[in-house]
């Protein structure tokens, strides 16, 4: 960090260029007050379903994404408006050589930006078992994968996020003195691995949620077909009914993860491109282009518990039997 500090005022300002802490202030009520309500409604749901063992991998995975969600916005987003408030900036909060807080600040960010993603993917995994390979997935995949999977993920991306204590890669303040991440645009051209190297897992992790989403859609418009085919009045209206809200629940977890997918998309990807750039291009600083991006980033958590709490399945399920003309029917 020191030889980009000699180049770089922001990286070394102890006290915050002028901002906005209302913003700040904003994004973590609604953080919090989002990640809150989600959370209660998913209670609410497992309690409506534990007797009848209803409890799905899905919905195991979801819930851990809106913990890590709140996790994310109550160890990061308290210690930006302290500094507003303090008029001090990450670094001089805290200081130490090298600054313990700035580097604190850099491994949550880039922590939970990175378990926010894979656990998308999981969840787009799972769906995409679930409705491509359903033997499969019954036989094999249950609620303990997803024990088993979640701290594995969290495992993955502590190892990641560590790196730069090791030597590869840095954590460096951002102006106006309330943020601290990865170093997209390092002094040494060798130091830019480290951001590459993580632009190129988001990525890889963004095209990987769309293809299975993709996959999933497909093999819901020939369920769709299916059911059209097999509708005849040979089929009895308790066995319709359960076609119906089979795949209605399929639906209504395709539209949760597609929104939290495009979501994390228009999030991620401006902080993806900028690192891309500075890759490629010479070591030019755009401070007002890293906090967009910055800013982005942190939206994700969020918005996330809104998506979730707005596209409810009694929302969900009231437009899906609107627009297919079905009878609305009741989870049970």
């Amino acid at each position: 960090m020191a030889n980009d500090t000699e180049n770089d005022p922001c990286h070394s300002n102890l006290h915050i260029d002028k901002g906005n802490p209302r913003i700040s202030a904003i994004m973590f009520s609604a953080g919090v007050i989002g990640n809150l309500a989600a959370l209660i409604l998913l209670e609410i749901r497992r309690r409506k379903y534990q007797s009848r063992q209803r409890l799905s991998l899905f919905h195991v995975l979801v819930t851990t994404l809106v913990v890590t969600d709140l996790m994310g916005t109550c160890l990061v987003s308290p210690f930006v408006l302290a500094a507003y408030s303090l008029n001090t900036t990450i670094i001089a909060m805290i200081k130490t050589e090298p600054p313990a807080m700035c580097e604190y600040f850099g491994f949550c960010m880039t922590f939970f930006s990175l378990a926010t993603l894979f656990l998308l993917f999981a969840m787009a995994l799972e769906r995409c078992l679930s409705i491509g390979y359903p033997y499969f997935y019954g036989r094999h995949i249950t609620k303990r994968c997803g024990y088993i999977t979640i701290p594995f993920i969290y495992l993955v991306c502590a190892v990641f996020c560590i790196m730069p204590f090791l030597g590869f890669g840095d954590y460096v303040q951002y102006c106006p003195g309330t943020w601290c991440f990865i170093d997209m645009n390092p002094l040494m051209s060798e130091d830019r691995v480290y951001p590459v190297l993580y632009a190129t897992v988001m990525l890889i992790l963004v095209l990987s949620v769309a293809a299975c989403n993709a996959f999933v859609v497909y093999h819901l418009v020939l369920m769709y077909r299916r059911r059209k085919l097999n509708g005849g009045p040979v089929t009895t209206r308790s066995k319709k009914d359960r076609r119906v809200l089979s795949m209605s629940e399929e639906v209504e977890h395709l539209i949760v993860l597609v929104f939290m997918t495009v979501i994390f998309m228009i999030c991620s990807l401006p902080l993806v491109i900028r690192v891309y750039i500075n890759s490629v291009g010479q070591r030019k600083e755009s401070h007002k282009t890293d906090l967009i991006a910055l800013l982005f980033l942190s939206t994700n958590s969020i918005v996330d518990p809104w998506v979730f709490i707005f596209l409810s399945p009694s929302v969900l399920r009231f437009f899906w039997g609107a627009l297919c003309k079905v009878p609305l029917l009741r989870s049970r």
